[in-house]
């Protein structure tokens, strides 16, 4: 049981511990387009590193931040900014090195003692997040104070190899159920913006013979926005989208908080569709403000402080005032989705406010969009209904496969559940 688990400093079971370099060491004047990839927050917001869109330094470079140098196996946290943060590089990592950013440092693990894996999970539990923060000072940018030293000095559980092995094969399969649904989404969602942009910006749609349009000689016309097909026409923003707004209800009241429906606001914007919601109302607390309960497949559209985040809604939900509920006027929510993402950028330009941008009512309904003729939209919306329907079914498994790992977590962490797995069955790990 866990209450037998030893627990020993980290400065017993690592091998080093280390800050990033001084932030004057890495300036975006330093960037190129291929070399060293750099490690920052946006990087750790799951148990493994998340290879994606990396600025790069000189190999050069990265020989004189040498004590900043990350490899595979090594353990990174967030000492300023996101705290909390904590990510292990797989053995799969896209790159052998990297260099960690200025908010991060990093332990690299003694694993004939202790697996990288193990310490990532452990200090995503509550448990270690308690022990992580406990140093912290939350005024101004959050940080830990004296990072290294204190990480050093933190206690955590030492199983054997053997049952940290265990624990940790248990995590990852849950982990990696919940990477592939991820990478069929980010694979579907690509398919269905390429069609979209097929057919509505290259207007290269299946005409009556199947043919690409545009291309097999289909009769153009002038409009407002450059060439448009025969049949189609400019509109605005409202001539395709009911354009809502939300509420909040009084945080004061405890009974209007902590219900089942879920509340969208600006932080929520995070894929393509959101399930799950930071915060929640009851029914009182949906009644006592602004917002109306919408439909699963709404848009939504982050309007204040960060605008132009889009969102779809995978089951129904209320909303905040920071944003906006479109549903589309005789054509599909999924058209609706990428016609309107396909017009962020008009209408962050557009945009006012001196201290937050703002996208008002007024900006969004007179922005121009290209109104498709009704039977190629409802084409499309046949073509790609099953595409948002499976990626909507993968958002919601792992929404379930979050919370079945988040609440096994502290359980597996702690040893109150034990894994009944053989020494054979974890050699692979």
């Amino acid at each position: 049981m866990g209450g037998e688990w030893e627990y020993k400093p980290i400065d017993e079971v690592a091998e080093k511990v280390a800050m990033g370099p001084f932030g004057s060491s890495i300036k975006v004047s330093t960037f190129v387009t291929e070399g060293v990839p750099i490690l920052s927050g946006q990087h750790l917001n799951e148990t493994q590193v998340q290879d994606g869109e990396n600025n790069f330094i000189t190999h050069a470079h990265a020989d004189k931040l040498r004590n900043a140098n990350v490899f595979r196996g090594d353990v990174i946290f967030t000492h300023a900014g996101n705290i909390g943060q904590v990510a292990y590089i797989p053995k799969n990592s896209r790159y052998e090195r990297y260099v960690i950013s200025q908010r991060q440092f990093y332990m690299r693990c003694n694993t004939s003692k202790i697996l990288p894996e193990f310490v990532a999970y452990y200090f995503k539990s509550p448990q270690g997040q308690h022990k992580l923060l406990a140093n912290s000072t939350p005024s101004g940018v959050p940080s830990i104070a004296r990072p290294v030293t204190y990480l050093r000095s933190i206690e955590i559980p030492v199983p054997t190899i053997l049952e940290q092995k265990r624990v940790v094969q248990m995590l990852v399969s849950v982990d990696n159920k919940i990477e592939a649904n991820r990478k069929i989404n980010k694979t579907l969602e690509e398919i269905a913006r390429a069609i979209f942009k097929h057919w509505f910006i290259d207007f290269e749609f299946p005409n009556e013979n199947g043919e690409p349009y545009k291309s097999s000689g289909g009769e153009m016309i002038d409009s407002p926005l450059g060439p448009i097909p025969k049949e189609w026409r400019v509109g605005n923003i409202s001539d395709i989208a009911n354009i809502l707004g939300g509420g909040t209800p009084r945080t004061s009241i405890n009974e209007y908080w902590d219900g089942d429906i879920p509340f969208f606001t600006p932080k929520d914007a995070k894929a393509l569709y959101c399930i799950y919601t930071e915060k929640c109302l009851t029914k009182k607390g949906l009644q006592s403000c602004s917002s109306r309960l919408y439909e699963k497949n709404t848009v939504f559209i982050t309007a204040r402080g960060t605008v132009g985040k889009l969102a779809l809604a995978g089951t129904p939900m209320a909303m905040n005032q920071s944003c906006y509920a479109l549903t589309g006027k005789e054509v599909s929510q999924y058209f609706l989705y990428f016609a309107i993402d396909n017009l962020v950028d008009s209408l962050k330009q557009s945009s006012h406010g001196a201290v937050f941008s703002t996208i008002t009512t007024a900006t969004l309904e007179s922005t121009k969009a290209l109104i498709p003729e009704a039977s190629v939209e409802k084409n499309f919306r046949d073509r790609i209904a099953s595409l948002f329907e499976t990626m909507l079914t993968n958002y919601e498994e792992n929404g379930k496969l979050s919370k079945l790992r988040d609440s096994l977590l502290p359980k597996l962490m702690s040893g109150e559940i034990i894994v009944p797995v053989s020494e054979k069955e974890v050699d692979q790990l």
